[in-house]
């Protein structure tokens, strides 16, 4: 009875090491989960960061018209990768408007001169405070927004070519 003893931490190890290997070895689940999505857009009123260009108020985002809400910066390198994609959804008639996160006016204008600009509105989130209360976690990140201001989407990381319908019918269903 004693010799089963000493070999009973090999087999708790050995246990433990094939439950492990089988959950390393199991696809994840990456899909981000919103806890924003269903509820409405907290009031934002932001300044605007760009001459001839109004900042955001909650009143621009409870228009009766859904529109997306874009999370981006000047200094961020995904955001410059979804710059075409975001181009794409402007033309498709999809009206947009952004917070730009911790950034500067003339960065911003430079940035929308380089890579176009498919805002309507963006306003200045120099604290984060915003982008904070929309559960974001980073930059870029895009929220389809109904017309009564409730999120029906919020779309993680910079958008592709191969997310572009998926927000516009995400956009057309929220109508």
């Amino acid at each position: 009875m004693k010799r089963w003893l000493l070999w009973l931490p090999l087999v708790v190890f050995l246990v433990l090491a094939g439950f492990a290997v089988r959950e390393l070895r199991r696809p994840s689940d990456r899909t981000v989960y919103s806890a924003m999505v269903g509820k409405p857009v907290p009031d934002i009123t932001l300044p605007p960061i760009v001459p001839g260009k109004p900042g955001l108020a909650p009143a621009d985002l409870r228009t009766g018209q859904p529109r997306l809400l874009n999370i981006f910066a000047s200094w961020c390198v995904p955001c410059i990768a979804e710059a075409p994609q975001l181009m794409k959804l402007k033309a498709m008639g999809i009206p947009i408007d952004a917070v730009a996160i911790r950034d500067t006016g003339p960065a911003i204008a430079t940035f929308l001169a380089r890579h176009g600009d498919p805002y309507q509105r963006i306003g200045d989130d120099r604290d984060s405070q915003v982008q904070l209360s929309l559960g974001s976690s980073g930059v870029p990140e895009t929220f389809v927004i109904d017309g009564k201001g409730v999120v029906v989407k919020q779309h993680v990381g910079d958008i592709r070519d191969d997310d572009v319908a998926a927000l516009a019918e995400a956009w057309r269903n929220a109508r």
